[in-house]
């Protein structure tokens, strides 16, 4: 059973999330008006998935994700916005969220990015990646700065795999080794690289050119 945080300022939509989450099997722990109130949720309970507005009162969603995911790197933060072009949402990605969706979604695709951010994915498409780091450069801004030399010919095929977009199921099958395996990989490439999570490693390999934004 997936456990999710919503965090959002309105009362109705929450409750909507609520009733179609748990349709499907799905747990809600807890949900939070605001920012601060999404950082304690989400401190006390440990969610599998957080879904967090951009924008709240008292405390912005880019402002919370960034303190939870300083507490807890691993966290598993899906933005929720408006607009795709949203440049709050580059902010949030950058600070390692997983990705977003947009509020117009339809319950499938809502279901779906849950379901694979959960199971360890980053919802980075092409566009999105692009962008952020093309923001990372005209801001002069950079990613931990270690060489991917370090990378032996395994971690390096599993990076650019993780870049790509595919899951640690779809990896390992792709390798022929198991799930396991590619989660001990990733654990040791985000250790070398000083890396937080999945997010970081895809901006990493792309910006290195240890991948591309197409799958092959």
């Amino acid at each position: 059973m997936i456990r999710v945080l919503l965090a959002d300022d309105h009362a109705l939509f929450r409750q909507g999330l609520r009733s179609l989450l748990e349709s499907e099997g799905m747990r809600v722990i807890g949900e939070a008006a605001n920012g601060r109130e999404a950082i304690r949720y989400a401190a006390d309970t440990h969610p599998d998935v957080i879904l967090m507005d951009i924008q709240m009162p008292e405390l912005d969603g880019v402002k919370a994700t960034q303190s939870i995911l300083e507490i807890d790197p691993q966290a598993k933060v899906i933005m929720i916005t408006m607009y795709r072009q949203d440049r709050y949402v580059f902010e949030a990605v950058k600070a390692g969220a997983r990705g977003y969706i947009l509020k117009d979604a339809d319950a499938a695709t809502l279901l779906d990015a849950i379901g694979r951010v959960a199971g360890g994915e980053a919802l980075l498409d092409p566009e999105m990646a692009q962008n952020v780091l093309d923001d990372f450069r005209d801001k002069r801004e950079v990613l931990p700065s270690e060489k991917h030399a370090d990378l032996n010919e395994r971690e390096t095929t599993i990076l650019k795999l993780l870049a790509q977009g595919f899951s640690n199921q779809d990896i390992a099958m792709r390798l022929d080794i198991s799930e396991k395996t590619v989660r001990n990989r990733l654990s040791e490439i985000f250790n070398k690289l000083q890396l937080n999570n999945r997010t970081q490693a895809a901006l990493y390999a792309l910006r290195e050119g240890i991948a591309n934004l197409e799958q092959s």
